[in-house]
């Protein structure tokens, strides 16, 4: 038995870090149960000559089912598309091998419903959101330009944004010879010293850790001042279910620690924020007499309507050198120009283009992003130049529509080291997905060529799954959702639900700038609502 907290939260990720700062900003007394550790920058891949051998294993391989660290559960993947699962555990989770792109929500993104006539509205719009989104920026640091003509105005950027390099002015011109929307991206990368961190050097290696903190991931943002202001964060703490008591409200949470022993840590309010696939997955595994189906699933839909985000890869080859390699990993530029629904088109809703950086020449050997490997034998160096360092990759990220065969349940045999049930992953794309796709990878390959391509290469339909999302959805009727829009459980008064799962849609973009702003709202409604 510990002393109780104000607030337990479950997950020291880019939703933990944030609402734990915040409410330790407000005057809570916050203890964070993190089953991954501190990670120090001296271990980042980053640091060695060897780092791209990470892409296929080791310690810091995106995959968990391949690091298969203490900390690590493993997913069981499978569905029509099995889907690949790719998340990290520590302090500041993901955010250690994201890329840092930042972009927002679009406002119709809360109104699918309405608009479209899928999916459900969200119960919270654009406009309330705005302030937490500028807000944290500025705790993030964001590289940017402000003027975009796609998106609703903002706040002026932290520092100036990141060089668009060769690559980025290339297809940059692509783009315009089509008349084509695209717009430098925003980036929690700074360009510039700011919050006693410094510039990004432009090394070009995000993906495996900034060793030096120009990029947000949150152990260098969030973390390390609500640990000044007294948060407590216990890393090697792995949790094993929620408890309850007798009125079925939150007690705290059952957890092991590094050597297997039990403890628990009792709260006032309970926040999971352990993603789209731990957060059910506790839920699920938190049964009692009162939630014989697992913890706030009385609607049913705890693990249900699994959201990635529908994913091509398209590279264009060049004659020139692109240098994809030279400069910071975060997207230096994307399009939107086929982002919201058009009735001409046979998909709802729509995707954004990254137009993204790569990595060195390991990477294009052994195909690159698209999976298309330098041969061996007598024409393995004349390929080998003709890709590296020549190529541009346009990325197709589509809008994933919600769907309840797509889902996050206990697998019945598979277990982790300490016997908790792994997580089944059930996944597969709609027709709505893959007619996107088609559309995307035939508009990416049309912007590649107007940029002069004179060779394209095509990954097909993937499904990496790094945004994960859609699990237990915010909501105002508890019969179609699993929180409601301040994050609190409809079923249990004190237990809140802060990350990805609750995202009610998934939008065209990627999530975290979403994840951070929600996390801090939800903060302040926690406070509002503390004596309830």
């Amino acid at each position: 038995m510990q002393e109780i907290a104000d607030v337990l939260v479950i997950g020291a990720g880019a939703a933990g870090a944030a609402l734990t700062k915040r409410l330790t900003d407000l005057g809570a007394k916050v203890v964070c149960l993190e089953q991954g550790g501190w990670v120090k920058p001296s271990d980042y891949p980053s640091t060695r000559p060897d780092w791209e051998i990470q892409i296929r294993r080791g310690a810091f391989h995106f995959s968990p089912n391949v690091r298969k660290r203490w900390e690590d559960y493993p997913v069981v993947e499978t569905g029509t598309h099995p889907p690949d699962v790719l998340m990290f555990n520590a302090v500041g989770g993901s955010t250690h091998h994201w890329t840092g792109h930042f972009p927002r929500f679009h406002p119709s993104d809360f109104r699918v419903r309405t608009l479209d006539g899928v999916a459900e509205d969200w119960p919270i719009s654009y406009k309330e959101l705005e302030p937490y989104y500028d807000m944290n920026d500025r705790e993030m640091g964001v590289a940017g330009i402000n003027g975009d003509p796609a998106n609703p105005p903002r706040a002026k950027r932290p520092t100036p944004p990141l060089p668009l390099g060769t690559l980025g002015e290339t297809i940059g011109r692509g783009f315009d010879k089509l008349g084509w929307y695209w717009w430098p991206s925003d980036n929690a990368i700074i360009s510039r010293d700011y919050d006693n961190r410094p510039a990004c050097e432009l090394h070009g290696k995000c993906m495996f850790g900034c060793p030096i903190g120009s990029k947000a991931s949150t152990d260098v943002t969030y973390w390390r001042k609500a640990v000044r202001k007294g948060a407590v964060v216990k890393p090697w703490s792995r949790v094993r279910e929620i408890t309850v008591d007798k009125q079925g409200r939150a007690r705290g949470a059952v957890y092991y620690d590094r050597q297997g022993k039990l403890h628990e840590q009792r709260a006032s309010v309970v926040v999971v924020c352990g993603n789209g696939i731990g957060t059910p997955r506790l839920l699920l595994n938190s049964r009692s007499p009162l939630f014989p189906n697992g913890l706030a699933n009385s609607s049913g839909l705890v693990g249900k309507n699994f959201m990635l985000h529908p994913f091509r890869f398209i590279e264009g080859v060049f004659e020139a050198p692109m240098n994809a390699y030279d400069g910071p990993f975060g997207i230096p530029a994307f399009s939107q120009q086929f982002y919201e629904t058009d009735s001409k088109r046979n998909f709802i809703r729509g995707y954004s283009f990254l137009l993204e950086r790569s990595f060195g020449p390991l990477h294009h050997a052994w195909g690159g992003f698209v999976n298309k490997p330098v041969p061996w034998g007598a024409s393995h160096h004349q390929v080998m130049r003709r890709r590296f360092p020549h190529i541009i990759r346009i990325s197709v990220l589509g809008e994933d529509l919600p769907e309840e065969n797509n889902r996050v349940e206990l697998d019945p045999e598979v277990k982790d080291s300490s016997g908790i049930p792994a997580p089944r992953v059930v996944y597969g794309y709609g027709k709505n997905s893959l007619n996107m796709l088609e559309h995307g990878g035939a508009m990416a390959r049309q912007a590649l060529e107007a940029a002069g391509a004179v060779e394209i290469l095509d990954s097909g339909v993937i499904q990496p799954a790094f945004h994960l999302l859609g699990t237990a959805r915010m909501g105002i009727d508890p019969k179609k959702s699993v929180v409601n829009a301040w994050h609190r459980t409809h079923d249990v008064k004190n237990l809140y639900l802060v990350d990805g799962s609750s995202f009610a849609t998934s939008a065209a973009v990627n999530p975290t700038s979403t994840i951070g702003a929600r996390a801090l709202r939800a903060a302040d409604g926690i406070w509002k609502n503390r004596r309830a």
